[in-house]
């Protein structure tokens, strides 16, 4: 697992660490503090082979440029990515993380292009992500692989590019799921969902969202029409007393968002689960069966979750639950983000429950 990650020149941080990391970490902190960006970095640090997951995030955000008059193409504003929102040759920006035995940089620069008269396509400049893992006991023994992609005059990196190169020359090796905060697509879930049929993680699906409604037996998929093409008709559940398939959006929001939670838990086994606004669509009363959830899968699977949120019942429920666990140092951690501080503030299991119990403000 992740023990302690830091990030320079990335989004609003010039530079920041968080350390301390466990098992499941919680950041909190006011409106604009970097929370959402931290998971952004995560992701980027993981999924260093694959652009598409922050390419998702930039488009939903609206960081992106037209590159003609037809808007037919789009390109990623990559000046949003970088402190201060300008770049030029030799902008560059790091994300490094520390393990027990080895430990990870990945750097992301603006060079100038080194083939520029190979290819009509290729423009002045690229972005090169670079990646180095060292072991700590010996650092001769060492990996690395680079990555380029050529960007228009508009210092723009086009989104039809970042589908085309889907290459794995950097040795990505861990599971990555980002759940933002208006949740997974269903073409998404249902992806999601088709890896865990009949396995035995398919039972924890159903399990988890009886948390919210006992009476659901079944929940079932519904992707294709009887000509066998893909349709957006999604998730279909069966309840204890009805013999109608009801559709799972008429369950509310709640349920939605949990079953994208397992979905996503389900299918990234000994990796990483990145969760933005956790308690989404949640009720008070159902956060801690949430968060016990989260913490025995996370537990059961070997993985490490990130999660943010702004409500204090969420907090609280995860400080209730790591109050009554027997954790190790790899346990539950809530950070609170504060605006131009270069660390977190840590709160571990015990500190937790004494601000819970005392009525103590950790957001």
């Amino acid at each position: 697992m992740l023990k302690s990650l830091k990030i320079e020149n990335f989004r609003c941080f010039s530079t920041f660490e968080l350390q301390q990391l466990g098992r499941i970490n919680l950041l909190v902190g006011t409106n604009n503090s970097g929370k959402t960006s931290i998971l952004e970095a995560i992701q980027l640090f993981y999924k260093r082979d694959s652009l598409e997951g922050l390419s998702e995030i930039m488009i939903s955000r609206g960081e992106y440029l037209w590159s003609d008059e037809e808007q037919k193409t789009r390109e990623l504003d990559l000046r949003h990515l970088f402190y201060g929102h300008q770049i030029n040759l030799g902008s560059s920006f790091s994300i490094s993380g520390e393990y027990k035995d080895f430990q990870e940089n990945l750097s992301i620069v603006i060079e100038q292009n080194p083939q520029l008269t190979l290819f009509d396509y290729l423009k002045d400049f690229v972005l090169l992500i670079k990646w180095l893992r060292q072991e700590k006991e010996n650092l001769e023994l060492s990996l690395s692989g680079n990555l380029e992609f050529p960007l228009s005059a508009n210092l723009g990196l086009s989104t039809d590019l970042i589908k085309k190169i889907r290459r794995n020359p950097l040795n990505s090796t861990l599971k990555t799921q980002f759940i933002t905060s208006s949740s997974l697509r269903t073409e998404k879930m249902m992806e999601l969902f088709d890896q865990v049929v009949l396995t035995p993680e398919e039972d924890l699906i159903t399990d988890a969202l009886k948390t919210l409604e006992p009476k659901i037996e079944r929940i079932a998929a519904l992707g294709s029409d009887k000509n066998g093409f893909r349709s957006n008709r999604g998730f279909v559940i069966r309840l204890s007393d009805s013999d109608q398939r009801i559709p799972i959006g008429s369950m509310g929001d709640g349920i939605r968002r949990i079953l994208g939670l397992t979905l996503a838990l389900a299918n990234v086994k000994n990796g990483v689960l990145l969760v933005d606004e956790i308690d989404t669509g949640l009720h008070f009363s159902a956060m801690s069966d949430m968060w016990k959830l989260v913490w025995n899968t996370a537990k059961r699977l070997n993985i490490q979750v990130f999660a943010t949120t702004h409500n204090s019942d969420c907090w609280i429920s995860l400080a209730d639950l790591a109050n009554s666990e027997i954790l190790d140092g790899d346990g539950i951690k809530i950070h609170r983000i504060e605006k131009n501080k270069p660390n977190s503030i840590v709160f571990n299991e015990n500190q937790m429950a004494i601000a819970a119990e005392r009525g103590i403000e950790v957001r």
